[in-house]
C-alpha cells in the first residue's frame, strides 16, 4: 500500500513551539519505519520548517511578517530535514527532500517530473520522501493550509492508496465535542469544522475538510487521527476505529 502522512506542526514542535520535538520525531519515525518493514511505501508531508528556525533567529515565537517566517523556514528546513535524516538512519533508512510549490504541481511537465522522481524514490525500497511547501519562495501554506491541501495534492500525484492527516485533534469532533468515527458525507459535516488552530500552526479543521474533499475526489481514502498518541497509524492500518474515517462514499 502507497501511503501519505501528513505531520502538522503542532504534532512537530514541542508545547512552546520555538524547537522541534526530538521525542516526537523519534516516535513518528519508528512508526514509519515499521510500515515501510511490512511492505508498505511511505511519503511524508511535513511542516514544521518555521518552527525549527524560530531558535535559530533568536525569536521566541512565531512573527507576524511574512518575509520573517520565510526566513525562519529558509534556515529551519535544513534543521528539519537533518532530523528526519538522523531518526530514519537509526532504521537503515534514508530521506529525500522535495519542496514543491503549487505551480509545480499545475504544471504538466513539473508535474510530470515530479511523479517520476517519486516513482524511482519509491524503487529504491529504503528511501522515505519528504515534501514540504518551498515556503522561502512561496506563500500557500504560512498564509493558508499548514500543508493539508498540499499533502492531498501530494497523494494525487503519488497515486496513494491512502492519506492520513496526523494534527493535534483526536479527529473530527460533533457539536457536543465527540469523535465522528465515520463520514460518507463530507457536505453533511462541514459545519462541524471549527477555525481553531494551535499557537504554532497555521491549518484549523477548516483545511483539513477541503484537503479531505481533493483527495477524495481522486479516489483516495482518508484519515484525521491525532499524532500526538502513539499507534495510532499502525491501528489504521490495521482497521481499528481511530480518528476520522473518510471513505470515498463521502465525495458528495
Amino acid at each position: 500500500m502507497r501511503i501519505v502522512l501528513k505531520f502538522g506542526s503542532g504534532i512537530l514542535a514541542n508545547p512552546k513551539g520555538n524547537t522541534l520535538d526530538t521525542r516526537q520525531f523519534k516516535r513518528l519515525s519508528d512508526e514509519v519505519a515499521a510500515l515501510v518493514r511490512d511492505g508498505h511505501e511511505c511519503l511524508i508531508v511535513s511542516s514544521g520548517a518555521v518552527a525549527a528556525g524560530l531558535g535559530v533567529l533568536g525569536l521566541k515565537e512565531r512573527p507576524e511578517e511574512l518575509s520573517a517566517r520565510q526566513a525562519c523556514a529558509a534556515v529551519g528546513q535544513t534543521k528539519l530535514m537533518q532530523l528526519y535524516a538522523t531518526m530514519f538512519a537509526r532504521h537503515r533508512l534514508h530521506v529525500a527532500q522535495l519542496l514543491l510549490t503549487h505551480g509545480d504541481l499545475d504544471s504538466r511537465v513539473r508535474h510530470d517530473n515530479a511523479r517520476m522522481t517519486l516513482a524511482r524514490l519509491f524503487d529504491r525500497r529504503t528511501v522515505i520522501p519528504i515534501i514540504n511547501e518551498n515556503d522561502s519562495v512561496a506563500v500557500e501554506e504560512l498564509k493558508f493550509g499548514d500543508n493539508d491541501r498540499l499533502s492531498a495534492e501530494v497523494a494525487m500525484l503519488a497515486r496513494a492508496d491512502l492519506l492520513i492527516l496526523l494534527t493535534s485533534d483526536d479527529g473530527l469532533l460533533d457539536r457536543h465535542g465527540k469523535l465522528v468515527a465515520s463520514v460518507d458525507d463530507i457536505g453533511a459535516v462541514a459545519a462541524l469544522a471549527r477555525e481553531e488552530k494551535g499557537r504554532f500552526s497555521v491549518g484549523g479543521m477548516v483545511s483539513k475538510l477541503q484537503a479531505v474533499k481533493v483527495a477524495l475526489d481522486g479516489g483516495i481514502t482518508t484519515y484525521i487521527t491525532t499524532g500526538r498518541k502513539p499507534g495510532r497509524i499502525s491501528a489504521i492500518l490495521q482497521g481499528k476505529r481511530v480518528g476520522t474515517r473518510f471513505s470515498t462514499k463521502a465525495r458528495k
